[in-house]
C-alpha cells in the first residue's frame, strides 16, 4: 500500500486528491494546512494526522521514516508560489512528489527542480488531468492524424465568476498566484500545447486581476483566449476548433482518480 502526505489540505483541490488516494488503495497518513477547516478529512482518512505548523508536520514525517514507515508520496496542493519550495522539501526527504499545476510561477525556477530530481533520484509528477478527458484525447487523436501542415483556428473562453473573497486571498495576489493566466487558465494552456505543439508567440490584449485576453500562436494553431473571474459574467467554458465546439460539459469529476491510476 502506498502512503501519502499532503500539504494544502484545506484548499479547493485537496478533496480530489484525497478521493483519488482512497480509490486507488493508498493511505493518507499526514496532512498540513495553516487553516484548520479540514473536516473533509473525516470523509476519506479520519485517522490521518493533521498539523497546522510545518515544523510539527516535518517532525512527524521524520519520526515515521525512523520507524521504517517512510512516506512514498508528498502531495502538494498549496498556493502556487509555494509549489517549488514544497517540491524541494519532498525530494530532499526521499519522497516522490505529486504537484498541482503550475509547478512554478517563473520558468527559471524549474531547472533547479529538475537538477534536484537527478541528485535525489526522486521524481516530481505534475498533475495534468485534463489530458485524460475523453473529449481532449479525441481532439488530440484527430490533430495527430490530420496533415502536419494544417493550422487550426481555436477560440478558448473560460468565464468562472468569483466573489470578492478571491481578491483577498492568495489567488488575488499576482505574485502568489501568477495571475489569471496561471491560476485560472493553466489547465487549458497545458492541453493546448499538448495538442498543438510548442507555443511560438503570444500577444496580450488585456490583463488585470479580473480578466486576461490574448492570442497565442502554437506550431499548429492560432488561439484566441478570453479568461475572466468577473462576477457579472455568466459561467462559460468553451473551446472551439475550426468553429466546432469541444464538449466539456461533463467528465471532470473523476479525472484525478484516473490520473493516479495511470501514473502511479
Amino acid at each position: 500500500m502506498k502512503t501519502y502526505a499532503l500539504i494544502g489540505a484545506a484548499g479547493y483541490i485537496a478533496p480530489r486528491h484525497m478521493a483519488a488516494i482512497r480509490d486507488t488503495g493508498g493511505r493518507l497518513v499526514a496532512a498540513l494546512d495553516p487553516h484548520d477547516s479540514v473536516g473533509i478529512l473525516d470523509s476519506y482518512f479520519p485517522k490521518c494526522d493533521f498539523f497546522t505548523e510545518f515544523e510539527r508536520f516535518d517532525r512527524h514525517l521524520d519520526k515515521l521514516r525512523r520507524k521504517g514507515e517512510k512516506v512514498d508520496y508528498l502531495v502538494i496542493c498549496s498556493p502556487n508560489y509555494l509549489h517549488d519550495a514544497h517540491c524541494r522539501y519532498g525530494l530532499r526527504n526521499d519522497m516522490d512528489v505529486i504537484c498541482e499545476k503550475p509547478l512554478v510561477i517563473n520558468e527559471w525556477n524549474e531547472a533547479p527542480l529538475r537538477a534536484l530530481e537527478k541528485e535525489t533520484g526522486r521524481k516530481i509528477n505534475v498533475v495534468m488531468q485534463l489530458r485524460l478527458h475523453q473529449a481532449v484525447k479525441t481532439l488530440k487523436e484527430q490533430v495527430d492524424t490530420d496533415p502536419p501542415d494544417k493550422i487550426y483556428d481555436v477560440q478558448l473562453t473560460y468565464h468562472t465568476p468569483r466573489g470578492n473573497w478571491y481578491h483577498h486571498s492568495w489567488k488575488g495576489d499576482i505574485s502568489k498566484s501568477g495571475g489569471i493566466k496561471l491560476n485560472i487558465g493553466i489547465h487549458f494552456f497545458d492541453i493546448l500545447e499538448w495538442i498543438f505543439g510548442k507555443k511560438k508567440k503570444e500577444e496580450i490584449f488585456l490583463e488585470n486581476n479580473i480578466t486576461a485576453r490574448g492570442k497565442s500562436i502554437y506550431q499548429r494553431a492560432s488561439v484566441k483566449w478570453d479568461l475572466s473571474i468577473d462576477q457579472n459574467l455568466t459561467k462559460q467554458r468553451s473551446l472551439t476548433v475550426d468553429g466546432e465546439e469541444v464538449n466539456f460539459t461533463e467528465g471532470f469529476e473523476d479525472l484525478h482518480r484516473v490520473w493516479y491510476e495511470k501514473h502511479l
